[in-house]
């Protein structure tokens, strides 16, 4: 057998549920959830129409928003939240303060207001000072109503900090947003091998003009500058900033970013941090140049002759800065330092040997958050090798404020990476699937087999002529493949089972009943089915034949245990006629299939001896009874082309078979049922429509209507629709309703009602 990895489709859902496994919380991103707000923020003044008052308008305060929804207050009202209301961005009448000075519109407070002041104008310039207005490109044009994220478009140009000279910026053009993550190009530099990629929230970007207006340098990268000369630079610049200015980013993008935070960092100082170029281990750097309050250089300390020195620019709150001693006190390996000579790092004897003071904590003030991120949690990643790529990514452990995180599906397996917890290069669970963008995901691994081999199977049919039973539904065993396999046979049942049960009336109990098919002498393996029903998931363990002669007898088992035809599934292939003539059985052949409860054996035709769970002793107390039932001469010679289940209902209608004790108190009330069962004239029902077309909600409704109204919400969580309701007899009700004799009776007297009619009125 050759087991090789193999791409399959992966969903999220699915493979938590499947595993038990936790998605990261969302709330721990906390750069994606400030990306999917709304560009209108509280407090923000605009005009909107008067309500009541046709082509006049008034200044409104925004209160709060939700996605394209503001509530809004009109000015005047302080804190009174009576006049509050809500508009929609997209389809209401909304303007930026002045517009109507603008346009020679009307401003007027609303009526119930009108009074509260005597002089509105003085009221609107001390309520407008200092505030700030809904930009005009949000209200109108084609930015209308976008979250902040959106307003980000292909083709926008933003201004980029120098990676190794923090008062110098070049200009950027943004290639892909893909929910917020920009990839970007320099401006003047045509290869994408230079592209990069950064989260719009990230403190090197800012909008174009940013430079200039704050004194700073507008110079090309320092790693980039010797691709062209300096003309060339400055023409391609010149043509980015007239594009630019035609359709300018609103400023709103950055109305986020963070404020930088000074530092206290001194030149010489030496610390821990995750290694900038391999963040795969934490390393020993040392403060080598401080240009102001906000901004200090890194250096990776390197004790070699011929060292090429890494720097990186870092700022008070940089990602993944450490004070000494950290990772020991966390019990994480620290990098020894290249050329360091002992063996044994040790923080003491280096300061002592290089000369150096150690950072002060007072440097590190959030160094052990952790954001609610926990060990084997499960995320998206960026990977640091190849930042176009996104990887399912579990927490494999969490020391203070860093996760190491480790990529599944990787075509060269690579150590941990180790991100901060505010890294803008980590996304909740199912961000790629929501903004469009490819997940490498984890491989499945699929067990190649000779059809002969041991544990190998060929072909298993799903029958769908067959008789279906009460538990799954006819229709949906109708939209099954006819066939699964060949294949490892573990593998191959667990795809037709899980396709059973998902074809059930009642998942869950449907997973119940196949945990009770077990048989000691068999070969087996266990596996994880899983099935949901009305929102809820449920996941249960059941052993499966391992090997290829046994598959048979398993799939006949499961079928005894479904009370359906012994050929619905296996390795016989059903093609016109049954072997086991199903087409004319009655129902009840195959409900006594299984046992009834613990402790009280099944009877019937084709009651088996392992599900005799009582000495035969208790047995002999026990008989069926037959309730031969008067045939209507409405049905006689009845046959269609209908399906087989509404043919047996039919059949069952004929032939009551009921199995109860003669022994207790409750086989007398079943008798004076029996007795008084034939339907009088005034007992009859008549139906406006044929019951075989109704719905769940119409099943409910009639249910609701009779004197079994108490039961109808059972109907409803079991999706009972009309034929369904037509199978039932009083043993499926007892048992699939959990019902005592005495309400199961009540209910099966209105259950025949609606089959008398059904006969009478729709059969023919």
């Amino acid at each position: 057998m050759d087991c090789v990895e193999e791409e399959v489709d992966f969903n999220w859902e699915e493979y938590l549920e499947e595993t038990g496994a936790t998605a990261a919380p969302h709330t721990s991103f906390r750069h994606v959830e400030l990306s999917l707000q709304s560009s209108f923020q509280p407090g923000m003044k605009l005009e909107v129409a008067n309500k009541g008052s046709l082509d006049t308008y008034w200044v409104a305060t925004i209160i709060t928003t939700c996605g394209q929804l503001l509530l809004l207050r009109y000015c005047g009202y302080g804190d009174d939240r009576k006049a509050d209301f809500w508009c929609d961005v997209m389809t209401a009448e909304l303007h930026p303060v002045g517009w109507c000075a603008q346009n020679n519109k009307t401003l007027q407070p609303p009526e119930a207001i009108k009074e509260k002041y005597s002089d509105w104008t003085e009221f609107l310039i001390k309520e407008l000072t200092g505030s700030r207005t809904a930009p005009a490109n949000l209200l109108e044009g084609p930015l209308r109503g976008k979250n902040t994220v959106d307003l980000i478009v292909v083709g926008c140009i933003l201004e980029v900090r120098d990676a190794f000279e923090p008062s110098v910026y070049w200009a950027a053009r943004v290639q892909c947003n893909v929910g917020g993550r920009l990839c970007l190009s320099y401006v003047g530099v045509n290869d994408s091998a230079y592209d990069m990629w950064m989260f719009y929230l990230d403190t090197r970007l800012r909008p174009l003009g940013w430079a200039k207006e704050n004194n700073l340098s507008l110079k090309p990268p320092t790693d980039l500058c010797d691709l062209r000369s300096s003309s060339e630079w400055t023409e391609a610049l010149d043509e980015a900033t007239t594009e630019a200015l035609k359709s300018p980013l609103p400023l709103e993008v950055f109305k986020d970013h963070a404020d930088l935070s000074t530092h206290s960092f001194r030149a010489g100082m030496k610390l821990e941090m995750v290694s900038p170029s391999e963040p795969f281990h934490i390393c020993p750097v040392s403060v080598t140049k401080v240009y102001n309050e906000y901004y200090f250089q890194i250096t990776v300390d390197d004790l070699t002759a011929e060292a090429t020195p890494t720097h990186v620019v870092c700022h008070a709150d940089s990602p993944g800065i450490l004070p000494v001693q950290w990772c020991l006190k966390n019990g994480v390996g620290l990098e020894r330092p290249q050329g360091f000579e002992s063996q044994d790092f040790d923080w003491a004897d280096y300061l002592k040997h290089t000369g150096a003071e150690a950072a002060p904590d007072v440097c590190f003030p959030n160094a052990s958050q952790s954001r609610g991120f926990c060990k084997d949690m499960w995320l998206e990643a960026v990977n640091p090798l190849q930042p176009s790529e996104l990887c399912v990514a579990r927490i494999t452990q969490v020391k203070g404020r860093l996760l190491w995180l480790r990529l599944e599906g990787l075509t060269k397996p690579q150590p941990d990476c180790i991100v901060d917890v505010e890294s803008m290069s980590i996304f909740p669970v199912g961000w790629c699937e929501a903004n469009a963008y490819p997940l490498t995901h984890l491989l499945k691994t699929v067990c190649k087999c000779l059809v002969n081999g041991k544990y190998c199977c060929s072909q298993l049919f799903i029958n769908h002529r067959c008789f279906s039973g009460p538990y799954l539904n006819k229709g949906r065993i109708a939209e099954l493949p006819k066939a699964v396999g060949p294949g490892k046979c573990a593998v191959v049942l667990k795809e037709i089972l899980t396709m059973l049960i998902n074809s059930a009336y009642k998942p869950g109990r449907v997973l119940r009943e196949l945990q009770m098919v077990e048989d000691p002498q068999w070969n087996c393996q266990e596996e994880t089915l899983k099935a949901k029903y009305k929102g809820k998931s449920y996941r249960s363990t059941m052993r499966i034949v391992r090997t290829g002669d046994q598959v048979s007898e398993f799939c006949r088992r499961v079928c005894e245990r479904l009370q359906c035809c012994p050929n619905l599934f296996g390795p016989t292939i059903v093609s016109d006629k049954c072997p086991e003539n199903c087409f004319s059985q009655t129902k009840t052949k195959y409900t006594y299939y299984k046992k009834r409860k613990v402790g009280r054996p099944s009877l019937g035709e084709n009651a088996q001896d392992g599900d005799m769970s009582k000495p035969a002793r208790r047995r002999k107390k026990r008989k069926a009874i037959f309730v031969q039932k008067k045939r209507r001469t409405s049905i006689v010679g009845y046959h269609t082309t209908e399906s087989p289940q509404v043919c047996q209902t039919k059949n069952t209608h004929s032939e009551i078979f009921t199995c109860i004790s003669l022994a207790t108190p409750e086989s007398k009330q079943m008798q004076a049922h029996i007795r008084t069962e034939n339907f009088e004239e005034e007992d009859r029902l008549v139906l406006e429509t044929n019951p075989l077309e109704w719905s769940v909600s119409d099943v409910v409704d009639f249910i609701t209507s009779t004197d079994c109204a108490s039961l109808a919400k059972i109907f409803q969580e079991q999706d009972i629709d009309g034929q369904a309701l037509l199978l039932l007899t009083l043993p499926t009700v007892q048992e699939c309703m959990d019902l005592k004799l005495g309400p199961a009776i009540k209910l099966c007297h209105q259950i025949e009602r609606v089959k008398v009619a059904f006969y009478s009125q729709f059969a023919n």
